[in-house]
C-alpha cells in the first residue's frame, strides 16, 4: 500500500521539477522588455544616421556638380587653371599699369569707420561721404573689415596669454580701389593706442570671396622720413609752415627730418635764425640746411636735398611751405610706400580763400581743416607731393632738368613711376592740406598764360555755388528785393 502511494508522489515531484527546470532556462534565454526596447531603439538610430548620411552624400554630390557648371561657364574648368587665373589678377591690381598719362591711373579711395575719400566728385557729390554710407559701399567695406578682424584675433601657435585682441577701434586706414576687369584690392592698417606697430592686411576680391594676400607687421617708429621742403623769398609763408611743422613732427612724430634748400644768399641769416628758434623752442635738431646760388628752382631744389643724404635709405617726402599735414599723414605716408615696391602719391585738399568762405570772422588755422565740398577741393591736378624712397627716386633717375614741354618736371617723375614695374598709390589724403594764398597774376605774362592764371587763381577761390552767387549778386539782390515788394503789396 506504500509502495502504491508513493509512485504517484514520486511522478509529480519529478514533474514539477522538470516544470521548474524548463521554465528557469526560458527566463534566461528570452530578452527582457527593457532590452528588447533598447534594441529596437538602436536599430531605429542606426536606420536615421544612414538615411543622413546618404542625404549628406547626395548634397555634397549636388554641390559640387553645381561648382563644376559654375566653373565652366565663366572661370577656366581646371582647378590649377582657376588659380592662375586668380593669381594673374592679383598680380595685375598690385603692379603698375603702363599708362603714360597721369590721369590714367585708377586712383585709391581712403576710408575710416565712418568716412570715405573719394576722388571722383564731380560738382554734386561730396569729397568725402559720411555715415550712413550707400549700402552696397558698406557692405563692401564692412565684409573686408570683419575679415581682417576675424583673421588677426585668431590665435596662433605660440601665442602668449596676453595675446592682442583687435576690434574695428583699433583700425586707423584703409584705401582700395575696384578695377572692373580684374577686382577689388582692399589695404588696411590696425594698431593699438599705446604700441608703435602696425598691423597690415591685404585682401583682394576678384568678384568672387576674399582672399588673403598677405599679413605682415610694421614698426612705424623706425622708418625716418626726410621732409624736403624748397624755399625762395616767402619768409612769411616759411614761419607758419615751420609753426605747423614742429606742432606735428616735434610734438607728435619725432621720426623725421626736414631739409631745407634755400635759393639765393639774401635770406641766409633770416632763415637761420628762425630755424634756430625753432630747434631751441621745440629741441629739435633733425634739421639740415642747403643753400643754392641759383634761381628757385622747386624740382631743383628736391633734387638736391634728395641726393644730399648720405645715410641708408630713407623714406623722402617732397612738401612745400604753403603745405599742412598731420600726423595721420606721416604714417599713411610710411604705410603707403615700399623700396622697390611702391610710391605714394597723395591727393590733397586745397582750401578755397577763407575771407569768401567765412567773410568777417576767420576761424583759426586749425579750425580751417574741414573737409567739405564748400571749402575747398581735392587737388588732384598736383602731382608735387609724394612719399617715395630714395632708391625708387635714384632709379628713376631723379627729376630731369632738360624737360622740355608745357608740363613740369614733377608730373614728368610721375610718369616714369607709372611706367615702371612700381605700384603708384594715388588716393586722397584725410591729413594733407593745401593752405590758401593768393595767386598773382603778372601783367607782362602772355595771354595764355595769363589766362591759365586767371583760372587757376578763380578755381582757388572759391566752390561754384560759392562763385555763382558772387557774380549773380545784383540779380539775387534785384530778385529778392521785387519778391519781399509783391509780397507786402
Amino acid at each position: 500500500m506504500l509502495k502504491r502511494v508513493r509512485r504517484p508522489l514520486a511522478a509529480a515531484l519529478l514533474t514539477f521539477c522538470s516544470a521548474l527546470l524548463l521554465s528557469r532556462l526560458t527566463c534566461r534565454t528570452r530578452p527582457s522588455q527593457g532590452q528588447r526596447s533598447e534594441r529596437s531603439y538602436e536599430a531605429l538610430l542606426q536606420q536615421h544616421e544612414q538615411q543622413y548620411l546618404l542625404y549628406s552624400a547626395n548634397l555634397t554630390e549636388q554641390i559640387c556638380r553645381l561648382k563644376e557648371e559654375l566653373r565652366s561657364e565663366i572661370l577656366p574648368p581646371d582647378p590649377v587653371e582657376l588659380e592662375q587665373f586668380l593669381q594673374n589678377q592679383l598680380r595685375r591690381a598690385q603692379s603698375g599699369s603702363g599708362d603714360q598719362n597721369e590721369f590714367s591711373v585708377l586712383p585709391f579711395d581712403t576710408f575710416t569707420l565712418h568716412r570715405v575719400y573719394q576722388m571722383e566728385t564731380g560738382l554734386t557729390r561730396e569729397p568725402v561721404e559720411t555715415a550712413p554710407l550707400r549700402p552696397d559701399r558698406r557692405n563692401d567695406l564692412n565684409g573686408a573689415l570683419e575679415a581682417a578682424l576675424h583673421l588677426l584675433n585668431q590665435p596662433q601657435a605660440g601665442d602668449s596669454q596676453h595675446h592682442r585682441a583687435y576690434s574695428p577701434k583699433h583700425f586707423c586706414e584703409g584705401i582700395f580701389r575696384t578695377e572692373k576687369d580684374k577686382g577689388t584690392l582692399y589695404d588696411l592698417a590696425f594698431r593699438e593706442n599705446s604700441v608703435p606697430d602696425f598691423r597690415r592686411l591685404v585682401f583682394f576680391r576678384p568678384f568672387a570671396p576674399l582672399m588673403k594676400v598677405r599679413e605682415e607687421l610694421m614698426d612705424a617708429s623706425q622708418i625716418l622720413i626726410n621732409i624736403i621742403v624748397p624755399l625762395a623769398e616767402r619768409l612769411d609763408a616759411f614761419r607758419q609752415f615751420l609753426q605747423r611743422f614742429s606742432e606735428v613732427c616735434a610734438g607728435q612724430d619725432a621720426g623725421t627730418h626736414l631739409t631745407v634748400v634755400l635759393f639765393g644768399s639774401g635770406k641766409i641769416q633770416e632763415v637761420k635764425r628762425i630755424l634756430d628758434g625753432m630747434s631751441r623752442r621745440m629741441k629739435y635738431r633733425n634739421v639740415t640746411l642747403i643753400r643754392l646760388e641759383e634761381e628757385f628752382s622747386r624740382a631743383r631744389g628736391l633734387d638736391v636735398g634728395a641726393r644730399s643724404w648720405k645715410q641708408n635709405n630713407v623714406l623722402l617726402f617732397f612738401c612745400d611751405v604753403d603745405v599742412h599735414f598731420t600726423a595721420d599723414f606721416l604714417n599713411s605716408c610710411r604705410m603707403n610706400t615700399h623700396p622697390g615696391k611702391k610710391v605714394f602719391y597723395p591727393v590733397m585738399f586745397s582750401q578755397y580763400n577763407p575771407e569768401v568762405i567765412y567773410g568777417q570772422h576767420v576761424p583759426s588755422a586749425e579750425d580751417q581743416l574741414v573737409i567739405r565740398k564748400d571749402f575747398g577741393y581735392w587737388k588732384d591736378s598736383d602731382f608735387g607731393m609724394t612719399c617715395q624712397y630714395r632708391s625708387d627716386f635714384m632709379n628713376m633717375g631723379g627729376f630731369e632738368a632738360s624737360v622740355t614741354g608745357s608740363a613740369p618736371e614733377d608730373v614728368h617723375l610721375y610718369r616714369k613711376f607709372l611706367r615702371s614695374r612700381l605700384l603708384v598709390v594715388r588716393a586722397p589724403s584725410r591729413g594733407l592740406f593745401h593752405v590758401w594764398h593768393q595767386t598773382l597774376c603778372q601783367e607782362h605774362l602772355s595771354r595764355e598764360t595769363l589766362k591759365l592764371c586767371l583760372q587757376t587763381k578763380a578755381l582757388n577761390e572759391a566752390s561754384h555755388s560759392r562763385l555763382g552767387r558772387m557774380i549773380f549778386h545784383q540779380q539775387i539782390h534785384h530778385h529778392l528785393h521785387k519778391y519781399i515788394s509783391s509780397r507786402q503789396s
